[in-house]
C-alpha cells in the first residue's frame, strides 16, 4: 500500500472517531446542525489535502477542530457578520489557555457539560417526529451514513435521507436551543435518548456494513453517554437497566472475533476473555434498575437476558429456558418479529430446533424481516440442525446476499459450503 493510501486509511478511521465530536462542538459554537456538518467536512477535505504532504498531526481531533473554526471564522467575515461574533469565535481559536472563569460559568447553567449529549438531546427534541429523532442523532453522533442507518431501522434508504434533511430544517426553523433540558422537559426526552443510545452501541456491536464486524468506538461512546444519562438521572430504573444491557453485551467484545477478525458464535467464544470488569459494572447497575422498580421494563429484560450469558462459565451452563422466558415476556410489552426471532433461538437451545422452526416459520414473512439477513442465517442454522441440508444451504447463501459486512458473508458463505 502506498503511502498516500496509508494516509487515507489512517484519516478515515481518524474521521470515524472525531466527526461526532467534531460536529457537536460546531453545533454549539455556531447553532446550527447543517452549517457545523459543512465546517467539519470542510476540515475533512482540508486534512486529505494536507496530510498526505505533512503526515498526520499528534493529534489529528485537534488539527481538525482548529480548522474547522478558522473556516468559521472565515465565513463570519465573507458574510460580515456581527463584529462581536466574529470576536467570541477568533477568541476560542486564539487564547489556547482555559477560560477558568466562563468554564465556572458554563458548569452552573448545565450540569452536564458535554457537547455530545447536547447535540442528542437537542436531536430528541418532541417536535420532532420519534423516526427522525433517531435517524438524525445516529447520523451526528454516530456517524452513521444513510444507508447504515436505513438496515438498523429495516426501511428505505431515501425515506432515512427524507427524515434527517427535513429533522434539521425543523431545528434550525424552530430555534430549538443547544442545551440538555431540565425537569419535566428531561424526562419527556429520555426514552428517545436511550433508543438513540441504544441503536448506536447496536451499531457499533454488529456493524451492518464494511471489512469489522466491531465498531469498538461507536459501543464505547453509547456506554460513556449512558454513565452521563445515570448520573444525571439516578432515579430513573430504564437509564441504569439500559447501561446494564450495553455494559454486559460489551464485555464479549474481545471473544467476538478470531485472530483474523472472523466472527466467533457465541456459544464457541472463550468466556475466559470476556471482561470480567464490565460484566460486575453491567450487573450492578442492573441490580439498581430492579431495585428502582424497573425489573420487567424493556432494557431490564434486555440486560437479562444479557446477565443469563454472563454468569454462565460456560455454555453448557446458560439457562435458555429462563432466556426464552425472558424474550417471550419482552415480546408482550414490544411485540416484534426480531423479538420472536431471537426467542425462537433459545427456544432451540431448550426444547430442539424443530420447535424452534415453528416458531420461524410463523414470523419469516413479516415484512418486517424481508431483507434482514439474520432471519435466513437462523433458519439456516435450524434447517442443518435438522438434516435438511439444501434448504440450509440456500438459506445461508440468502442471507449472505443480504448482508453488507463483509466478515458476515463470508462467514454465511462458509456456513452454505458446509451444508452443501
Amino acid at each position: 500500500m502506498s503511502t498516500e493510501s496509508e494516509t487515507h486509511r489512517v484519516i478515515a478511521t481518524v474521521w470515524k472517531v472525531e466527526q461526532p465530536r467534531l460536529i457537536a462542538s460546531l453545533t454549539r459554537m455556531m447553532r446550527d446542525i447543517s452549517l457545523a456538518e459543512e465546517l467539519a467536512q470542510d476540515a475533512l477535505l482540508v486534512a486529505l489535502r494536507k496530510w498526505p504532504e505533512t503526515g498526520i498531526p499528534s493529534n489529528p481531533g485537534a488539527w481538525l477542530m482548529q480548522t474547522a473554526k478558522r473556516r468559521a471564522i472565515d465565513y463570519f467575515r465573507h458574510r460580515k457578520m456581527a463584529s462581536s461574533k466574529l470576536e467570541e469565535v477568533g477568541r476560542i481559536i486564539e487564547d489556547d489557555a482555559p477560560d477558568h472563569e466562563a468554564a465556572i460559568i458554563e458548569s452552573l447553567d448545565d450540569e452536564v457539560g458535554d457537547d455530545l449529549l447536547r447535540l442528542i438531546f437537542t436531536s430528541c427534541h418532541p417536535i420532532l417526529p420519534a423516526e427522525s429523532r433517531v435517524a438524525l442523532t445516529l447520523r451526528l453522533l454516530g456517524g452513521l451514513t444513510t444507508e447504515e442507518i436505513a438496515r438498523a431501522f429495516l426501511a428505505a434508504e431515501p425515506t432515512i435521507g427524507q427524515r434527517i434533511v427535513r429533522a434539521k430544517k425543523t431545528i434550525a426553523e424552530a430555534g430549538i436551543p443547544f442545551e440538555v433540558p431540565r425537569g419535566a422537559e428531561r424526562t419527556e426526552r429520555l426514552s428517545s435518548v436511550l433508543g438513540v443510545l441504544y441503536l448506536i452501541f447496536n451499531e457499533g456491536y454488529s456493524a451492518t456494513a464494511g471489512d469489522d464486524l466491531i465498531r469498538p468506538q461507536l459501543c464505547d461512546e453509547a456506554i460513556r453517554l449512558g454513565r452521563v444519562l445515570a448520573r444525571i438521572s439516578p432515579e430513573d430504573s430504564e437509564v441504569h437497566a439500559l447501561l446494564a444491557l450495553m455494559e454486559i453485551q460489551a464485555s464479549r467484545t474481545i471473544a467476538r472475533t478470531d485472530t483474523k477478525g472472523q466472527p466467533v458464535l457465541l456459544l464457541d467464544q472463550d468466556r475466559t476473555r470476556w471482561d470480567a470488569q464490565l460484566i460486575r459494572t453491567g450487573l450492578a447497575s442492573l441490580q439498581q434498575a430492579i431495585d428502582l422498580g424497573g425489573e420487567n421494563a424493556p432494557y431490564a429484560l434486555q440486560a437479562a437476558i444479557a446477565a443469563c450469558h454472563a454468569r454462565a462459565s460456560k455454555a453448557v451452563d446458560t439457562d435458555w429456558a429462563r432466556i426464552a422466558a425472558l424474550y417471550a415476556a419482552l415480546a408482550q410489552l414490544t411485540p416484534s418479529p426480531v423479538i420472536e426471532l431471537n426467542r425462537a433461538v433459545a427456544i432451540s437451545m431448550a426444547e430442539g430446533p424443530a420447535a424452534a422452526l415453528v416458531l420461524i416459520d410463523s414470523i419469516k414473512d413479516s415484512p418486517a424481516l424481508k431483507s434482514y439477513h439474520l432471519l435466513y442465517g437462523v433458519r439456516g442454522d435450524m434447517l442443518s440442525k435438522l438434516g435438511r441440508h439444501t434448504e440450509a444451504m440456500l438459506e445461508f447463501r440468502r442471507a449472505a446476499e443480504l448482508t453488507r459486512n463483509e466478515r458476515e458473508k463470508a462467514y454465511l458463505l462458509g456456513r452454505a459450503d458446509e451444508t452443501a
